[in-house]
């Protein structure tokens, strides 16, 4: 295992773990998340794959943002700096729609895609009234509604289910400099990637928990019918923090791309 601080534009410095030998295979989290998202799936990946995650700019332990980033960018920066030229990318959430975006954008960089509740750039959400207050909260930069909006809306098991105390300490971490790192820096691609799914021409498996929130099933069906060949796979027991919920299913998934 080596930890490293792979550098990225305007003197950025992503915090990066890599691990294990093999086909290399690359993990990336959501907001108000960190690296420690896949702490339940990271070892069993790095037994049989080279294994690397990394905390997204401002967020876990990569130094925040100074001036206008894309988070596609920085994919592409750890891929090169560990001289991977092609890997499997695994996203959830907005890992998911960065993991989409750049296989758009780089398709030859991308082996296979595995997109665990995600986001996609260019989806027209509908109103719902939890994530309106979701987004006042994000907006308002206040770290304490944002944790409790996280919380109340994406890890709806609540301690029901496995891992809550890890996304308990993890968004409460995180929800303190999110609003702040992202304000005004992030460069969002242009395209919404929806419409140019059919496009993607590496193997897809789009997977989503049966309690997630009812739009990012909307969404995973449409990544699923829209992708070439993609397939489907619903976890059991499982809200959006699907890996820390059911840690051993999802590795079972990923192991097999």
């Amino acid at each position: 295992m080596t930890i490293e601080h792979v550098p990225v534009s305007d003197g950025g410095r992503l915090w990066t773990e890599k691990s294990g030998d093999g086909a290399p295979v690359v993990l990336l989290h959501g907001s108000v998340q960190d690296s420690r998202l896949w702490d339940g799936v990271f070892p069993g990946l790095a037994s049989c794959r080279t294994a690397i995650r990394y905390d997204a700019r401002g967020l876990g332990r990569s130094t925040p943002p100074t001036a206008p980033f894309g988070y596609e960018d920085d994919l592409l920066a750890v891929l090169d700096h560990f001289g991977v030229e092609r890997a499997a990318l695994v996203g959830l959430s907005m890992g998911g729609e960065v993991a989409l975006d750049f296989t758009l954008e780089h398709p030859e960089r991308v082996s296979s895609l595995t997109l665990v509740a995600a986001s996609a750039g260019g989806h027209d959400w509908p109103s719902f009234p939890e994530l309106d207050a979701y987004d006042a909260a994000h907006r308002g930069n206040d770290a304490e509604r944002l944790a409790g909006a996280e919380l109340a809306v994406w890890a709806s098991l609540g301690d029901r289910a496995p891992g809550y105390p890890a996304i308990v300490t993890m968004v409460t971490e995180n929800a303190e400099v999110r609003a702040a790192a992202e304000k005004g820096h992030v460069r969002f691609t242009a395209e919404g990637a929806v419409e140019h799914l059919d496009r993607v021409n590496v193997p897809t498996t789009v997977v989503v928990g049966d309690h997630d929130h009812p739009e990012i099933g909307v969404i995973a069906r449409r990544l699923a019918e829209g992708i070439p060949g993609a397939r489907l796979e619903v976890v059991a027991g499982a809200d959006h923090y699907l890996p820390l919920r059911t840690p051993e299913r999802l590795t079972e998934i990923l192991v097999r791309q």
